[in-house]
């Protein structure tokens, strides 16, 4: 499949440029930002009517990348593909950051900015008075390299392969193996996926050890002692910051990792074993086979749609016309790469989500969680939020709340759609538990990232030595004897490391944020629907503390709100 998107709908007409324009290089966008650079503002109106053809030219250019993004993930074997998206990351997106730097310095310097309504422009101001602090020209081409070097790691993580039972496979589809009753069968699974990634083991350091560096001098150029502290600034996190992680990674440590870990033991008494390794995790502990909750992919989605009709038909419709108009990209193929998205195509104000499914009962889980992100697309689509509150500038902690929640919601009714109800239970029970584990390893992924970048300066062998510290700090009882090279480099699976550094405590609070939800909506179906889909509507315009409590969640991840989730899952995990 290829995004076919010269055939989507648009709906939403241009006040500013024209109409089915695709900016896809610097001649075509320069006189744009030309006129704005040079327009006068004699009112205050004159600066909103300003603001609106600014949003508009961002949402196209950064359509435009989000377009050749797709496409090349969809096939990162496509020398076309890729080349459209380096052109555009080499010779456009560099310019577009300059001009833009200009013209929020243009909008500060207005008198006038201090006649805005607050209540609409407030937040905004704040972004692009953030935006001035930390753009240096220099960093400009710094970005650009860090960039080509995500599409590097993109590439050489999508050609891996392995040949089993008869054909090749994509690393994804080797990880339903780890489901099946036969021991033997799943180690070997294991340790051929792992024998791949070792291939690129030493090319994989190299592109971090060259981000690594490369983000510790963007962030030296800003005027920060590390990249951890620019990173948070950058990521606008104005409602928290490292010390708020900390605690979060001790709640977890003392209040979720203990919970793991009785279940884990259970696990290897049920198999009777006397260690769980690392291909033991996935298979059902009382050697019933993997659930298989469908053969083709449209089978998946007609069952989500049948989830989302009980959840609220709205969300149901959502899909229906994401899959009218061909915005799903979900089976696993070699050449696409790895993981799973959710992206705004921001000037037809419409989702894409692209997901490696190979019929594994993570697939359901995977598309709820990506349609959550859609669905937050679809409730802003009529509120004509400029871009700076759109999907792209969304708080990742909300956004994730988002897709978070709906995994929980839709979890209640998976039920007919796409299981019986003894199998139902299983794969509920299952996807408790893996939110319980994901916790550790997102406060171990975390915390990770707090040492590499404080510490850029480290040898491969002390990054290695120092995710062991990590790891084990949140390990849940798993034996790595005789493993302890892929042990090392098991960081290498993570993708946010390397294409998205420091998003990943986001997730932890998110998915706090979507017990809350979830919780709520055991008790009061509608209210907690109704809160939910007001926070999405906002989108990102609004303070984090105030889209949590439209909502109906407290700001909170600290001990107190851990321990208390934490009970609740015990009662499910542990009965």
């Amino acid at each position: 499949m290829s995004l076919d998107y010269e055939g989507l709908p648009r709906q939403y007409p241009h006040r500013f440029l024209p109409e089915k324009i695709d900016l896809v290089d610097w001649n075509q966008i320069e006189g744009y930002f030309t006129e704005l650079q040079n327009r006068q503002f004699g009112s205050v109106d004159d600066l909103r009517s300003w603001l609106d053809d600014y949003s508009e030219l961002l949402i196209v250019v950064s359509e435009a990348a989000s377009i050749r993004y797709i496409r090349m993930t969809e096939q990162t074997d496509r020398k076309e593909y890729r080349d459209a998206y380096l052109a555009f990351v080499e010779n456009v997106e560099p310019k577009v950051k300059v001009a833009q730097f200009n013209l929020n310095r243009k909008f500060v310097e207005s008198d006038l900015r201090g006649s805005l309504p607050p209540d609409r422009y407030g937040l905004m101001e704040r972004k692009i008075e953030n935006s001035i602090r930390l753009f240096r020209d220099v960093n400009v081409e710094l970005e650009k390299e860090e960039r080509k070097l995500a599409q590097l790691h993109q590439s050489v993580i999508g050609a891996m392969t392995v040949p089993y039972e008869g054909r090749e496979r994509t690393i994804p589809e080797m990880s339903k193996y780890l489901e099946v009753p036969d021991r033997a069968r799943r180690e070997e699974s294991w340790r051929l996926t792992q024998g791949r990634m070792a291939v690129d083991r030493d090319q994989l350091d190299d592109i971090f050890d060259k981000m690594v560096l490369l983000r510790d001098h963007i962030a030296r150029n800003a005027g920060f002692e590390n990249f951890r502290d620019y990173s948070f600034v950058s990521r606008e996190r104005f409602d928290y910051g490292p010390e708020d992680c900390f605690i979060f990674h001790e709640a977890v440590e003392k209040q979720i990792v203990p919970i793991v870990r009785e279940v884990y033991g259970r696990r290897r008494n049920e198999m009777g074993l006397d260690s769980l390794r690392p291909w033991d995790l996935l298979v059902d502990p009382q050697g019933r086979p993997p659930l298989h909750p469908f053969t083709a992919t449209k089978e998946l989605v007609r069952g989500c749609e049948q989830v989302f009709e009980k959840v609220d038909r709205a969300f149901s419709d959502d899909l229906k016309t994401m899959t009218r108009l061909n915005l799903l990209d979900l089976e696993s193929r070699p050449g696409k790469a790895p993981g799973g998205y959710n992206t705004e195509l921001l000037d037809l104000r419409l989702p894409f989500i692209f997901m490696n499914s190979v019929g594994r009962d993570q697939d359901v889980w995977t598309l709820l969680h990506e349609s959550g992100h859609a669905f937050h697309v679809f409730e802003m689509r009529d509120r004509d939020l400029p871009y700076l509150y759109r999907s792209d500038n969304t708080p990742i902690e909300i956004a994730e709340v988002a897709s978070m929640s709906m995994e929980l919601l839709g979890g209640e009714h998976i039920a007919s759609a796409f299981y019986d109800k003894a199998d139902a239970a299983r794969s509920r029970y299952d996807h408790f538990l893996s939110i319980t584990s994901l916790l550790p390893w997102i406060a171990t992924i975390d915390a990770f990232q707090h040492w590499v970048y404080t510490n850029p300066d480290h040898s491969r062998q002390e990054r290695r030595d120092a995710w062991v510290r990590t790891y084990d700090r949140f390990s849940p009882g798993v034996s790595w004897d005789g493993l302890e090279d892929e042990k090392r480099s098991l960081w290498h699976r993570q993708l946010h490391l390397f294409q998205s550094p420091f998003y990943y405590i986001e997730y932890g609070i998110a998915q706090l944020g979507a017990l809350g939800v979830w919780s709520r909506y055991l008790r009061s179906p509608r209210e907690a629907i109704e809160a939910y889909r007001g926070a999405l509507a906002l989108g990102g315009s609004r303070p984090l503390p105030e889209l949590f409590e439209r909502a109906g969640l407290p700001w909170d991840f600290s001990a107190t709100i851990v321990e208390e989730y934490g009970r609740e899952l015990r009662k499910i995990l542990i009965p």
